[in-house]
């Protein structure tokens, strides 16, 4: 039930956004959950896996025009079955620099962006975009959320937070 209204409210989401061509819609996740194969760059695990395709499965009505990650395996993993079903690249970015995001308002004005991210570098990019300090670093054991912000401009964006 949870996922079916998840799936609603982003196409819904969907709708809205592309009737407003000035606001650029941000989905923002941190990678699903890690194995413990390398201790500097771990691979999902079976449970990430599961969570990857779940994204994916939730994001399936969403008309994404843009998916960025970090370059380590978990966050492209985390959207990678996006990738495939949409026929898209995953762009790299540097999560140290605020620059991707000036990128992505020029490049992708109006449109929806997914960006896989880590427990701190995803809301940090929330408050970057909503131009807030709300939102804290996740704990480790946190991967479930999925910030949802609406931008006219940077730093004067709205958030919403949902799990999956």
């Amino acid at each position: 039930m949870k996922r079916i209204a998840l799936i609603l409210f982003i196409s819904a989401l969907s709708i809205n956004v592309n009737a407003q061509t000035d606001v650029t819609t941000f989905i923002l996740v941190r990678h699903a959950e890690k194995s413990k194969d390398d201790p500097r760059d771990p691979s999902l695990s079976e449970e990430g896996i599961k969570r990857a395709k779940a994204l994916n499965e939730i994001l399936t009505q969403a008309d994404i025009a843009a998916l960025y990650s970090t370059p380590y395996k978990r966050t492209k993993s985390t959207v990678q079955p996006i990738a495939d079903a949409k026929g898209l690249e995953i762009t790299i970015y540097d999560p140290r620099s605020a620059d991707f995001l000036k990128d992505i308002m020029e490049k992708y004005k109006g449109k929806t962006v997914v960006i896989s991210g880590h427990s701190n570098t995803t809301p940090l990019v929330a408050n970057l975009l909503t131009g807030s300090d709300q939102f804290k670093q996740l704990s480790e054991d946190d991967y479930s959320k999925i910030y949802m912000v609406s931008v006219t401009e940077l730093g004067k964006g709205t958030a919403t937070i949902l799990t999956y």
